[in-house]
């Protein structure tokens, strides 16, 4: 139903002026009615997606050594957006030379204030294309909109200015010490953050003087290789930043690769391990950001309502698609029966559907295998006892949608509660004390983040130094800054990505 306003006069207005002062509380309000909102879908058709992708080495796009595509496609609508050239050991290995001549060349020796020029470049084109790449981050991947457009987009150019100031001045970032880029880093990045992921990594990795090859998410390739074309526009050399499309296959190749001095990796923490396993001797560098199974945990004290939406922010609003999602809440028992309310009530709220859509708050799952394990764990928690409740909203007759979803009643025994699940589902508990607290949340292999509710400054800091995360966010959650380090223990992986020991992972200290 769409919202109907009805056209007041300017005679009508004034006859109503001396209502506008009647006190609130002498007034009855109606809340029964529910508005709804027209349609407003960003306008896709201005910007086309060619037919076919191909790889990026060496400054050029070129056709894949196999010959083979594989269909991109729109998860909202299952629909096939473009093909993506599918790369094999030979196109890693043609990259990865691509990579070291320029490293060895041009970029290696190239000024660091230089080097900066070319970063402030490609962060201001980013910026002046930010609404066409934010359009196809979300035909790509699913995310809504308003995401994309209001967080992906302005962190992405941020981290690339951010970086371009760092270039010269690694001196001053490692005092005494004298800091060397490594040569080539080999970078493999995930599907729920394709641009961002992309940037986290390039960026620092550019700044300190070493070459790339990257290799995006088989399912969200594309604003990677729009990202490619940026690189052309900014005139960056050939051969800098190489892309090498495909599926897992590739990704072994470019770890494999002799020819790599650094692998960076976000993904999933079993493929962690085996690169992990791979790379043990070989002497190069690695950083790892893997799985997170984050807990946001609510105090007595805290502010319900601030709280309940930043638990919405950061379990529903990105569809749980990032690996810091909250997707553990544990309430204390005081206030447990408040917050399930209006956690109840705030979900009846959101709204799902088209994620160009700039009203809608859950867009689609990124693919049809990840919406079958999201509906598999769901279940397995109903099958362990615990009490379902998901948002009554329809759901669109194409492509892959999930409602926002919690569940209660759930243990620490619970699958649900222990595996990543990379959708919007939450599942709640409950606590007495702080201690209980933090010994709940420290009970599973992953850290990576947690969120603290409270009005106690003193608990803030109690509770963040006994949390196992890497990050901890205070009354707030999912606040990203390219100055911040990022990163994880246990099986989350080890290593930061961002601010100064960001830029270590990519130096040579000595």
């Amino acid at each position: 139903m769409k919202a109907t306003l009805k056209t007041v006069t300017k005679n009508a207005m004034a006859s109503r002026t001396s209502q506008l002062v009647v006190p609130l509380r002498n007034r009855r309000l109606n809340f029964d009615s529910k508005w709804d909102y027209a349609p407003a879908p960003e306008e896709s058709k201005n910007y086309v997606i060619a037919p076919r992708h191909e790889l990026f080495i060496a400054g050029k796009f070129a056709r894949p050594h196999s010959g083979k595509y594989f269909p991109s496609i729109n998860p909202a609508t299952e629909e096939k957006l473009t093909e993506i050239a599918e790369g094999d050991r030979a196109d890693v290995d043609k990259a990865v030379k691509a990579a070291r001549a320029a490293y060895e060349k041009v970029w290696g020796r190239m000024p660091g204030r230089e080097r900066g020029k070319y970063l402030y470049r490609v962060a201001r084109i980013i910026q002046e294309k930010a609404r066409e790449l934010a359009v196809l981050e979300t035909i790509d991947g699913g995310k809504p909109i308003k995401e994309s457009r209001d967080v992906d987009l302005p962190l992405v150019a941020a981290h690339f200015f951010y970086h371009a100031g760092w270039a010269d001045k690694l001196k001053y970032a490692f005092p005494g010490k004298n800091p060397r880029p490594l040569g080539v880093a080999g970078q493999i990045i995930p599907w729920n953050f394709p641009l961002l992921m992309a940037a986290w990594k390039i960026a620092p990795a550019l700044a300190c003087g070493n070459t790339v090859v990257l290799k995006p998410a088989e399912t969200t390739s594309i604003t990677a290789l729009r990202l490619a074309q940026i690189f052309q526009e900014a005139d960056l050399p050939a051969g800098v930043v190489n892309i090498v499309t495909g599926a897992g296959e590739t990704g072994a190749a470019l770890v494999n690769h002799p020819g790599v001095d650094k692998i960076a990796f976000t993904g999933s923490t079993e493929v962690g391990k085996r690169i992990a396993q791979a790379l043990a001797g070989t002497g190069k560098k690695l950083t790892l950001e893997l799985g997170g199974k984050a807990a946001n945990i609510l105090f007595e004290d805290a502010p319900i309502d601030q709280a309940i939406e930043g638990v919405i922010a950061g379990i529903y609003f990105n569809q749980g698609h990032v690996c810091c999602a909250g997707s553990r809440l544990f309430v204390q028992e005081g206030i447990y029966g408040t917050v399930i309310r209006k956690l109840r009530d705030r979900i009846g709220t959101l709204r799902v559907g088209n994620p160009l859509d700039k009203n809608t708050d859950i867009g689609a799952i990124n693919s049809k295998p990840q919406l079958e394990k999201i509906r598999m764990l769901v279940q397995s928690g109903v099958d362990e006892g615990a009490h379902l409740t998901q948002s009554p909203c329809a759901l669109p007759a194409r492509g892959y949608w999930f409602p926002p979803t919690f569940l209660t009643g759930v243990t620490m025994a619970n699958r649900v509660a222990q595996e990543e699940i990379f959708g919007p589902v939450l599942s709640v508990m409950t606590f007495r004390t702080p201690e209980e607290a933090f010994e709940r949340a420290n009970n599973i292999p992953y850290g990576l983040s947690a969120g603290i509710w409270t009005d106690k400054g003193s608990k803030i800091f109690k509770m963040a130094s006994k949390v196992r995360a890497g990050v901890v966010w205070a009354n707030t959650y999912n606040k990203f800054d390219p100055t911040s380090p990022f990163g994880g223990y246990k099986e989350s992986g080890f290593g930061r990505e961002g601010g100064l020991q960001g830029l270590g992972a990519y130096c040579h200290i000595g």
